[in-house]
């Protein structure tokens, strides 16, 4: 499974960025541009992810990783967010709300 850390994603991955949280979770403060299409309800949203490679987040990176691992199964090509949004904000890096 291809994976990057907080600072590989803060530094640019020209990407787009899927936060797989719950939306209460997202709500709370996120990654600027991140879209949300939780994990729960990912199954009803296949048609909406990016055709291009994208990147997988969550909270601390176990939720992203299931669901990159699922995602490649079925032909996508996604990476996985190591350490998520809370490594994200414990860098002192910038979240929406």
């Amino acid at each position: 499974m291809q994976s990057i850390d907080v600072r590989q994603l803060k530094a640019g991955s020209g990407r787009p960025l899927i936060d797989v949280r719950e939306e209460w979770e997202y709500a709370e403060g996120h990654v600027p541009g991140a879209v949300n299409l939780p994990m729960s309800t990912i199954g009803d949203h296949l048609d909406e992810l990016p055709g291009e490679p994208f990147d997988v987040i969550c909270k601390v990176g176990g939720r992203s990783a299931r669901v990159v691992e699922a995602l490649a199964a079925r032909g996508h090509e996604a990476v996985n967010v190591d350490g998520g949004t809370e490594e994200w904000i414990a860098a002192g890096f910038p979240i929406e709300r």
